[in-house]
């Protein structure tokens, strides 16, 4: 069995179809069915059914699928650790956050790494859905927010943030220094549209208390709902870091005094992941600058 007829395979998994393959290989659909045809043989199973124009993975093919996806995983782990021992404080390290820690909280951090190791290349990308980027192997280290115990997963706990309400300083909450959960009943909100994850952690408080959030105006990005609390549209439920971090002076934090929403920060990367030098270097640098 060689690598590439383990890649051929993959490649048919993903697209089931034969044609679209190859053309993703960069080979021709007859060359690449002569290919699998030797896996086949090899394996003295078929790993496709085909049904038509439609192609499925049989049980052989499924129980391949799940040893050469370890196997090529294995195989990438070996040629970046290799990589990593030639190029010392080189190479990439690809990294998932939460928008709107990109947009306000990590800059510095950047910054501050790309002095110490120039010759990386950092990639930062935000997501709402940072385990999933780590399993599926679209982001080397993510920085995930409320992550479930997993066994595929290393979860290195960095700190807990309590969530605070944020209004404009025209406000006429403004004078406030504190307000209790009940008094968010009837506030207007700007917020993340539900399912949102910094939706979802407030949400949740508030129902325990008999009422939902009240919302005038929904959006997906930190920026927008920060712009219109300045303008005074509505107040909005943020973590106090990220607020303190912006340092505006056109904003005003209040506390709440009970049933404090939080949320937990931890960095997360795959068990079977090799973490190269600069990986290593760039995690502690993390938990240098977000642990409490």
């Amino acid at each position: 069995m060689e690598i590439r007829h383990l890649h051929y395979f993959m490649a048919v998994c993903e697209e089931l179809h034969f044609t679209k393959a190859a053309e993703k290989l960069g080979i021709s659909q007859p060359t690449l069915s002569q290919q699998i045809r030797v896996l086949e043989d090899e394996l003295g199973m078929p790993l496709f059914d085909r049904i038509g124009k439609k192609i499925v993975v049989t049980e052989a093919g499924a129980l391949l699928f799940t040893y050469a996806t370890a196997m090529l995983n294995t195989l990438q782990n070996v040629k970046g650790a290799i990589k990593d021992l030639q190029e010392v404080q080189g190479g990439q390290i690809r990294v998932g956050i939460m928008p709107s820690d990109l947009d306000y909280r990590i800059t510095q951090l950047v910054i501050d790494f790309h002095q110490k190791f120039p010759r990386v290349k950092l990639t930062i990308l935000a997501s709402i859905d940072i385990m999933r980027q780590v399993l599926e192997n679209e982001v080397d280290i993510g920085i995930g927010t409320n992550v479930e115990p997993h066994d595929r997963l290393v979860i290195i706990p960095l700190r807990k943030e309590e969530y605070v309400v944020t209004v404009s300083k025209e406000h006429p909450w403004a004078h406030r220094e504190a307000v209790t959960i009940a008094e968010l009943k009837d506030l207007p909100l700007v917020m993340y549209p539900e399912g949102f994850l910094g939706r979802e952690i407030v949400e949740e408080t508030v129902k325990k208390h008999g009422f939902q959030l009240h919302t005038i105006l929904e959006t997906s990005s930190v920026t927008s709902i920060m712009n219109l609390v300045r303008a005074n549209i509505g107040a909005t439920v943020q973590p106090y870091p990220l607020i303190q971090q912006m340092n505006d002076s056109d904003l005003r934090i209040i506390r709440l005094t009970d049933a404090i929403p939080s949320r937990s920060l931890s960095i997360i990367y795959r068990v079977d992941r090799y973490v190269s030098h600069a990986t290593t270097a760039f995690i502690e640098q993390i938990k240098a600058y977000l642990k409490e």
